[in-house]
């Protein structure tokens, strides 16, 4: 079976024979009345074809490459990102052998952190005085340096301050007895802290390493003013001081709600100090 063909001029014609003189009139000639409906037809077939084409060609199938900014519209407008809230600064000032020190992070600094920990960026520094000689002097002797040196280690290698405020807090119950191998190594295995990196780290360059710990240590507790332990200080001000086996200079409450309070405000304003500022992300 022949397939279908659309028909040409040569094949309507009625009589295929011809001579050439008349078979060239023929061609020359208009189409009879009977083809032009069919060529008409043909004719606005390709013309909308041709219309159509030209048009959406360029619009429904073609994306430009050029950047949409310069079309003055965008295909991904950016996005708008909530920034985290800042973590409020939280910051004890202690002695290692100081029994404020003691009492202040018993009754007051762990178990504030116990309710905070997520909203804090908790630091805990140490008093003494610089020496001429890049040394350091502490008020209970040189045994306190080492004591202040040890628990600044396990700051260093466990920066997770339940880790290493814990760790603090178990020496500092026995104060009496820092810096013993026996207290630091109980300590260390109750606080899943290694004892020989903890060692490592107080004796590393002849001791250097550990000294510097503690004289940048004494320099903050310096420029921020504080000369007593145990002194806590929230948002960068003095908030109380346990100080003689009191309570002093509390002006918002020496208890742990009153603290944890504290905290949650400076947090909350912060939080909301972030969501009227929020980044673009693109």
């Amino acid at each position: 079976m022949k397939p279908n063909m659309l028909p040409t001029v040569a094949s309507d014609l009625k009589h295929p024979i011809m001579d050439n003189e008349k078979n060239e009139a023929m061609l020359i000639r208009s189409p009879n009345r009977r083809n032009r409906p069919l060529a008409i037809a043909f004719g606005v077939v390709a013309l909308s074809y041709f219309a159509w084409s030209t048009v959406f060609s360029g619009y429904a199938f073609h994306m430009p490459c050029q950047n949409q900014k310069d079309q003055g519209t965008t295909l991904f407008p950016p996005v708008q990102v909530l920034s985290e809230p800042a973590l409020v600064p939280l910051e004890a000032h202690i002695m290692s052998k100081c029994p404020d020190a003691k009492d202040c992070l018993k009754m007051l600094v762990l178990p504030t952190m116990q309710r905070v920990i997520d909203k804090v960026n908790f630091t805990l520094s140490y008093i003494g005085t610089p020496t001429d000689n890049d040394g350091v002097d502490c008020m209970h002797g040189p045994e306190e340096c080492l004591g202040n040196i040890i628990e600044l280690c396990a700051s260093q290698l466990y920066p997770d301050p339940k880790i290493y405020l814990g760790f603090t807090m178990c020496m500092t119950r026995d104060y009496h007895d820092i810096p013993s191998k026996s207290l630091v190594e109980d300590c260390a295995l109750e606080h899943g802290i290694d004892f020989d990196k903890l060692n490592e780290c107080s004796i590393a360059d002849n001791g250097g390493l550990g000294m510097g710990l503690l004289r940048d240590s004494i320099r903050r507790t310096k420029d921020a003013g504080v000369t007593k332990s145990c002194t806590v200080r929230l948002n960068e001000n003095i908030y109380c001081v346990r100080d003689g086996g009191e309570w002093k200079d509390c002006p918002n409450g020496a208890g742990v709600n009153d603290l944890v309070i504290a905290v949650e405000k400076l947090y909350r304003s912060s939080s909301s100090e972030a969501q009227k500022s929020p980044s673009i992300a693109h």
